[in-house]
């Protein structure tokens, strides 16, 4: 499988704006258009870009490239792909010749029950799902009718439109859901709650004491929660954070490796060095020359 270009420019966040005229929330596109629309808008169709909004990307006739935070996954005729709001993602040069279908979507569309039923929230499983018999037949009917709507948006009053497309995508969410396996129910609320506190806390701590002292739990119950939705240990989750954010600003940005060290919470470079080295087995200087 050919790499996706070399080039490394910055991450750039990518809001949402809807067409003209549609309902604000949720866009329906061919993937063969997204090429020449992120032209028409001044992108770069296949830089890095850190989108707010979710994508749901469905490959039809011809297999699709694109890398999801330094993954590549290649989407093959019939399999879907969920790209998060915050992921950094990055299109291979196949775009302008894919064959299938992009749905746009705001973080706040689609209803709680929804979100909750549909496993929305982390953890993610993020390879592509593959549906099969009535499970593909359910997914086809799905994006035809959200399409087929979307496209009729004179037809009923804008507000009326709009939660007709929530109820439809609500319907591929939930269909699509379906295809893998549910993520574990146990401990998802403590789960949730140390999740969030890792995004927003992970450049100030890595000690999963502060995490449990900050939201009342003990070292162990966030443990438990973590390797039930995770697999991994609340230590290890803390770090793959960390590393992961490591690894985005060294390969998009122009900091130092002594600079994201500061960025990251290290008071010392050389330890990022070494948390860096444990984990991926290179420097971050041989990271970023050679990723």
């Amino acid at each position: 499988m050919g790499k996706i270009r070399q080039e490394r420019p910055e991450v750039r966040d990518l809001a949402y704006t809807p067409t003209v005229g549609a309902p604000a929330g949720v866009e329906v596109e061919e993937l063969a258009d997204l090429h020449d629309r992120s032209l028409r808008h001044g992108n770069d169709p296949y830089a890095p870009l850190r989108p707010v909004f979710h994508q749901l990307i469905g490959a039809r006739e011809r297999p699709l490239r694109v890398a999801v935070d330094f993954v590549e996954y290649e989407l093959r005729p019939g399999s879907w792909l969920w790209i998060r709001p915050g992921q950094v993602q990055r299109f291979g040069p196949d775009l302008a010749a894919a064959d299938g279908v992009i749905v746009l979507f705001k973080a706040g569309f689609l209803a709680p029950a929804i979100v909750s039923a549909a496993h929305m929230d982390p953890p993610y499983e993020q390879r592509p799902l593959t549906p099969r018999g009535r499970d593909a037949e359910s997914v086809r009917r799905a994006v035809e009718h959200l399409t087929y709507e979307y496209g009729a948006m004179s037809s009923l009053p804008l507000g009326t439109h709009a939660e007709v497309l929530r109820a439809l995508l609500s319907v591929l969410v939930m269909r699509l859901a379906a295809v893998r396996d549910p993520a574990p129910a146990a401990s998802r609320d403590t789960f949730h709650r140390f999740h969030a506190a890792v995004e927003r806390d992970h450049a100030v701590t890595r000690r999963v004491e502060d995490y449990a002292a900050a939201l009342g739990y003990s070292p162990r119950t966030l443990t438990r929660a973590a390797l039930a939705a995770t697999g991994r240990t609340a230590k290890q989750y803390v770090d793959d954070r960390v590393l992961l954010e490591a690894k985005r600003l060294l390969w998009h940005s122009g900091l130092s490796a002594r600079e994201v060290a500061g960025r990251l919470g290290f008071d010392d470079p050389s330890d990022f060095t070494k948390f860096f080295r444990l984990r991926t087995g290179v420097t971050p200087g041989a990271f970023r020359a050679g990723a």
